[in-house]
């Protein structure tokens, strides 16, 4: 592909929407492919085997997407992380304190609704994190679709919001998903992660030096017993992320803007296109509403993150010195909130954890996580559409001009100080008129009297 093509691709894929619409697209193959004539041959291709044996890396399709692509989404990240947290919202404690808060509710409540949910119906509690996760590409693309006449402050919010869940949710992964540690591999992965951070403080460049000592890194993490994705955080957490003078990017935005397309592109379409495949019946999709374990997927996706988020903003604006950003309304926030009950990706990558070596609960669940993901995005699309319609009349409000006088009608109602200014400005331009028309008005009887 030439260069301006190749440039055009690349752009294109580092926005959100592009890679929201990629991402679904993948999803909608997988489930079209798993429920065709010939969908056998889609477990056949999700366990199929490739890799060195030796190294203990002979994985099925599914688990390099899983394990392997999935860890350049999480580097990509843990660089907004550490972006964030340097030069972005989370770097003032009280700009952040509002989306921290709502974020770790968001996380806590959606996984209260299912395990209530489990605990009446006699459901297993090994999902309760299923729930807990927001996808952020997926969220960020409906509202750069739906929202485009929304404040800014809404997307930052969103953000902000999302890159806390996302943090939160590696530490669940991490500290809940790992078992039977490999303590020599484990200690290997943090000699190397230790290399990786003293070449960048010493400045070293060369891709041909940091992708193989990465691919090290990732290859002792997974084998530790410590899920891989963690070595992609980690690598992103430890790039630095403020510009020195005469810099224009700094390391981390540079890489970020190089690997992004890789990662809207191609690694998380691919886990979703091997992770996403269920197949749906007509019972399948009963079941979901009827058992619990999957009810309580649905419920802490649409119910759980919405009220979370959405009262944990409210408790910390109402109780806190944490303040709502100026431009935002409270049906704002919960459109946001309702949005991030789009889990998807993190939360398919929960649900094959929670229930590994059990496939029949392992489909149901990620037919649970479409289903939430997709009510929320309904709900959240509806909501965002209301408050566009509202904003978008408000901005009409602003520009109209009846009398058509190059001022809008708005700053000429109810406004005496404006009222007294446009008086005197308005008396000052006819005293200026009165007078040029004496003027003229003189020259003509000057004119027009005999010599």
């Amino acid at each position: 592909m030439p260069l301006p093509e190749r440039r055009f691709v690349a752009d294109a894929l580092r926005t959100e929407t592009v890679g929201g619409v990629l991402l679904l697209l993948a999803a909608v193959a997988a489930l079209v492919w798993a429920n065709s004539p010939v969908g056998d041959s889609y477990e056949t291709v999700q366990d199929l085997h490739i890799g060195p044996e030796a190294l203990g890396l002979d994985l099925s399709l599914q688990h390099w997407a899983a394990d392997g692509l999935l860890a350049i989404f999480f580097f990509v990240a843990g660089i907004e992380l550490k972006r964030e947290l340097v030069a972005g919202e989370l770097r003032d404690a009280k700009a952040a304190a509002l989306p921290v808060i709502a974020a770790i509710c968001g996380m806590a409540v959606p996984a209260l609704v299912y395990v209530l949910t489990n605990a009446i119906g006699g459901g297993s509690m090994d999902g309760w994190a299923v729930p807990t996760a927001t996808d952020i590409a997926f969220a960020l693309a409906v509202l750069a679709v739906i929202g485009t006449s929304l404040p800014s402050a809404l997307r930052a919010f969103l953000l902000t919001l999302a890159v806390v869940d996302d943090l939160f949710a590696i530490l669940i992964i991490a500290i809940f998903f790992t078992s039977d540690l490999n303590f020599a591999a484990l200690g290997g992965a943090i000699a190397a992660l230790a290399v990786f951070w003293l070449l960048l403080r010493k400045g070293v460049r060369g891709w041909y030096v940091y992708i193989p000592l990465a691919l090290v890194i990732w290859g002792l993490m997974y084998n530790s017993g410590v899920h891989a994705t963690i070595a992609g955080v980690a690598m992103g957490l430890m790039l630095r992320c403020t510009r020195r003078e005469g810099e224009e990017h700094s390391p981390g935005e540079h890489i970020e803007h190089l690997v992004r397309p890789i990662s809207a592109g191609l690694a998380v379409p691919l886990f979703a296109l091997f992770s996403a495949g269920v197949t749906v019946t007509g019972k399948s999709l009963s079941d979901v509403f009827t058992q619990p374990v999957t009810l309580g997927v649905v419920l802490g996706l649409v119910v759980g993150k919405a009220l979370g988020i959405f009262g944990g903003t409210w408790l910390a604006a109402r109780f806190t010195r944490a303040e709502l950003n100026e431009d935002l309304a409270w049906g704002d926030v919960f459109a946001v909130a309702s949005l991030a009950g789009i889990g998807f990706t993190v939360s398919l990558l929960i649900g094959e954890l929670a229930f590994e070596g059990d496939a029949a609960l392992t489909s149901e669940v990620k037919a649970a996580v479409l289903v939430g993901s997709l009510i929320a995005a309904v709900l959240a699309t509806v909501l965002l559409k209301l408050r566009v319609r509202k904003y978008q009349a408000l901005l009409a409000e602003e520009e109209r001009d009846e009398d058509e006088d190059g001022i809008p009608d708005i700053y000429e109602q109810d406004n005496p100080e404006y009222h007294l200014r446009m008086a005197a400005i308005y008396e000052k331009k006819a005293a200026e008129h009165r007078e040029r028309a004496q003027v003229a008005g003189a020259s003509r009887d000057d004119a027009d009297s005999p010599a």
